[in-house]
């Protein structure tokens, strides 16, 4: 058997299209995909927040806590597409009972149980302090002693005490900025380490997915802002929505540099594998890669926020050009994960051919899952603005 194996394997490999049978079926599917997307949205939206914090540009500063919620929100959603991916999501527990520090997949629950535990909840809780003392106050009921436990039973809001919250949070916002690029660069660290696969296998997947992550954070933060200030019959202000869309014009022109550098270098070595790549490239992924995230996602939001700043548009104008862009941002940037992840499983092993992947409505993996995920963090977002309001008009006196 295994001498008919060696001599038909060099024919099947002229055969074109060929695929193996234990290579049709992909073992990743859209849970994986949403997973990076969520967990990119949580770096990217505490990177907005520590603009303030720690760089203190004052004009994004009413984005502030709204950015530390999103981080929030999304950063308790993000585990759940490998926890519904895993069947038994019980025995994510072994991972702390029995760490393998090995294993990069692994330590992701130690990454994520220091990132929710020791920075973003904590620097949430320093800011909010004085706040949640003073609402307990004047409050009664089930807020009066949800606000008393959320603060500890604490009610020291003297000036000493107050600044030593300031220089708290300070401190864990400097210590988040690494922290949140490891919380997504490790992602991109997975895909880029699995040297069998030429489309994940690059030194600078991990700098491309944290780059990415920043462009989908600032851009989605970007949204609520404006989504939520006119619900509130409030104006936005244009000074901090005008310095949101610079930065992410910004993450968008170093992103799109890095991701036009990783294709020419591709194109530069030129392996074995860079037949069946453009073959994937030119077919199976070309809606999805060139026209939705390449085009739709990158290109046109560039050149509508290049507009913006070349010419003088009047504010009416500028906000729906920010608003549109930041959503086809969202696109290209879920587009992105779907390239990567679906993409790098498209394609034989052998470099000879082409699988297809098809979603289902229903079950674990199914779009209906797909999309309860995706909506969720929004409405645990809801909650959490009604419980620690972010509004500057909130804040106790």
């Amino acid at each position: 058997m295994e001498e008919i194996v060696k001599h038909l394997t060099p024919l099947l490999k002229e055969i074109t299209g060929y695929i193996y049978p234990n290579e049709i079926e992909l073992h990743w599917g859209l849970l994986i995909v949403i997973y990076p997307y969520l967990t990119g949205l949580v770096a990217g939206a505490f990177i907005l927040a520590s603009l303030v914090k720690v760089f203190n540009v004052k004009e994004v500063q009413p984005t502030y806590r709204i950015s530390l919620l999103t981080a929030l929100a999304f950063l308790i959603v993000a585990p759940l597409p490998l926890l519904a991916h895993l069947g038994h999501p019980e025995r994510s527990f072994e991972i702390f009972l029995t760490p393998n520090t090995s294993s990069a997949m692994a330590m992701f629950g130690f990454v994520y149980a220091w990132y929710l535990m020791a920075v973003l909840l904590l620097e949430i809780w320093f800011d909010y302090r004085r706040d949640i003392i003073l609402w307990a106050e004047k409050e009664s009921g089930w807020k009066k002693w949800m606000h008393k436990i959320t603060s500890l039973f604490s009610s020291d809001i003297s000036e000493r005490a107050l600044r030593f919250d300031r220089k708290a949070a300070k401190i864990i916002t400097i210590i988040g900025i690494p922290s949140a690029f490891l919380l997504h660069g490790y992602v991109g660290f997975i895909f880029g380490s699995v040297k069998a696969n030429p489309w994940w296998s690059s030194v600078l997947m991990p700098i491309v997915f944290l780059f990415s992550a920043i462009v989908s954070g600032i851009a989605l933060v970007l949204l609520i802002y404006m989504i939520v200030t006119p619900l509130r019959k409030k104006n936005i202000d244009m000074a901090c929505l005008n310095k949101m869309a610079t930065f992410l014009f910004l993450a968008m022109i170093v992103d799109f540099s890095l991701e036009a550098l990783d294709f020419v270098h591709r194109i530069y070595e030129s392996e074995e594998s860079i037949k069946i790549l453009t073959q994937l490239v030119s077919g199976k992924l070309f809606s999805s890669l060139i026209v939705v995230q390449l085009l739709i996602g990158m290109l046109i939001p560039l050149g509508a926020i290049a507009a913006v700043k070349i010419f003088k548009w009047p504010d009416e104008l500028k906000r729906l050009t920010y608003f549109l862009s930041a959503i086809l941002v969202q696109v290209g940037i879920f587009s992105t994960r779907w390239n990567v992840v679906i993409g790098g499983q498209l394609f034989s092993k052998s470099f000879s051919g082409l699988t297809v992947y098809k979603t289902t409505f229903l079950g674990l993996e199914g779009l209906l899952v797909s999309l309860g995920l995706l909506l969720l963090p929004f409405i645990i977002l809801y909650i959490l603005f009604y419980v620690l309001p972010p509004w500057e008009e909130a804040r106790a006196a």
